[in-house]
């Protein structure tokens, strides 16, 4: 074997060691975090989460009662993600400053390898129904980010905050995609000059 080869195997072993450490509930999230977002989260079933994670069945439900409350669980990880991310930028930096830095967060995410765009909206495309929890989580989770938005416009100064928030969301929502679907090096320029022409009432 190279020795990238047996770096890589290395690489995976040691994690799994770690995580064979982790409680059970945590391997539970870790696993469905993986296969939720690269395979969908239709396409995995309770039998391969259990699998993957280590755990038996009825450990599984003891801390899920069922696998949508697992999905709501690997959302709320993908939220605290999200947040730690922007939360500080937005208060350490001038609001013009935070916005073009939090979607320059947002264009670097988009070119990670495996990235296969917004966990959110790729839960929302297999959750058709409204009411259920899974999209009310994807409606708190953008509801923040466009109050976010407004607040640091607001500070800016913009002579209409809340539609310019509503835009740079849309915007938010469309480089998720972009990210995953284009050329990474266009989207970001076409995603930022966007941005400022937004942020500076243009």
């Amino acid at each position: 074997m190279s020795s990238t080869g047996q770096k890589t195997t290395d690489a995976k072993h040691q994690q799994s060691t770690i995580e064979g450490d982790l409680p059970p509930r945590e391997r539970l999230v870790r696993a469905a975090s993986r296969l939720f977002y690269y395979e969908g989260v239709r396409a995995i079933g309770v039998e391969r989460l259990i699998a993957e994670a280590g755990v038996t069945k009825a450990t599984f439900y003891r801390h899920f009662a069922a696998k949508d409350d697992l999905v709501v669980a690997y959302l709320l990880t993908k939220d605290a993600y999200y947040k730690d991310v922007a939360e500080p930028l937005a208060a350490a930096h001038p609001p013009a400053e935070a916005i073009d830095l939090i979607f320059e967060a947002i264009a670097e995410h988009a070119r990670e390898r495996g990235f296969r765009g917004s966990p959110f909206l790729n839960a929302a495309a297999e959750y058709p129904d409204a009411d259920h929890p899974v999209r009310a989580l994807v409606t708190t989770h953008r509801d923040w980010i466009r109050t976010l938005f407004q607040e640091l416009l607001t500070r800016l100064g913009h002579t209409d905050p809340k539609s310019a928030a509503g835009a740079l969301l849309m915007l938010y929502d469309g480089a998720m995609a972009a990210g995953y679907l284009d050329d990474s090096t266009a989207a970001h320029k076409t995603l930022l000059d966007a941005v400022r022409l937004i942020r500076s009432g243009g």
